[in-house]
């Protein structure tokens, strides 16, 4: 009775956080609805033919997986060194984690160009072995990079935080390497948040502007040609080219939910 009453009493308060909650949605799905129905299906389908735009859509996707897939590699290990270990200037190495997401992104491009531009050390070596970091799909890489990788470190160090010590120190006695612990116990037990990690560093990275506009313009990504084609056109030919990506980011975005969740339940 005394349980009944008391949902009773927070009814109008969820109500108003709800309401509340109505906004925020309403103010994130409005304007992407308004793009939608302001293009119409003959200019879609005349941009989906468009080759440059479907070269930019694919240079966009494959370059954000590769480099979430290869920064990953370094990425997991190190997540799961700030979740288990104490070592002095943690808490300041965990704030430059973070820079990237504080620092505006045309910042951060020029950062990167002072690292790999032809002048610099990294840029000579590049220029030795054949290649640029510059005006080309390994900076852009590098620029997605930098911008998305707190997401992945963030999300692998709470999901490797949230593992029982226990179970690794139990392995450890019974034998098992640390290397083998890591990878049979640590990142299985750990991997809704790491998947999670990686899905938002590759969405993040593949949205990225402005660090790539500094690094690459050419070859040129999809958010880099919908600007030029605001700029140059106007909205009527950037929009369409706006609402392609976007719906193949949503596809790609879901499945990938999807495939997570069908993992996540396979497992209970």
């Amino acid at each position: 009775m005394k349980a009944a009453t008391s949902n009773r009493k927070y009814e109008p308060l969820s109500l108003l956080f709800a309401a509340l909650g109505g906004v925020v949605l309403l103010f994130i799905i409005a304007p992407l609805i308004s793009m939608f129905l302001n293009c119409s299906l003959p200019e879609l389908a005349e941009t989906a033919k468009d080759q440059e735009v479907r070269n930019s859509i694919w240079l966009t996707l494959w370059t954000s997986m590769a480099a979430t897939a290869l920064f990953a590699i370094a990425a997991i290990p190190f997540s799961y060194l700030l979740a288990r270990k104490d070592f002095p200037l943690k808490g300041l190495i965990s704030g430059i984690i973070d820079v990237p997401i504080v620092i505006p992104h045309p910042v951060a491009g020029i950062a990167l160009l002072c690292v790999v531009s032809r002048g610099t050390f990294l840029g000579q070596m590049a220029d030795k072995m054949g290649f640029s970091f510059v005006g080309s799909s390994v900076g852009i890489m590098l620029a997605m990079a930098f911008v998305s990788i707190p997401f992945l470190v963030n999300s692998a160090r709470d999901g490797f935080a949230a593992v029982p010590v226990r179970l690794e120190k139990a392995a450890l006695s019974l034998g098992a390497s640390p290397l083998r612990v890591f990878f049979t116990i640590s990142v299985p037990l750990a991997s809704r948040s790491i998947v999670s990690g990686l899905i938002l560093m590759w969405a993040r990275g593949m949205s990225e502007f402005g660090a790539v506009l500094i690094i690459a313009y050419h070859p040129m990504i999809t958010p880099v040609l919908i600007h030029e084609r605001l700029g140059a056109f106007g909205l009527k030919y950037a929009r369409p080219v706006a609402v392609l990506f976007v719906s193949i980011c949503l596809i790609f975005f879901i499945i990938l939910r999807l495939l997570v969740r069908g993992k996540d339940a396979a497992h209970r």
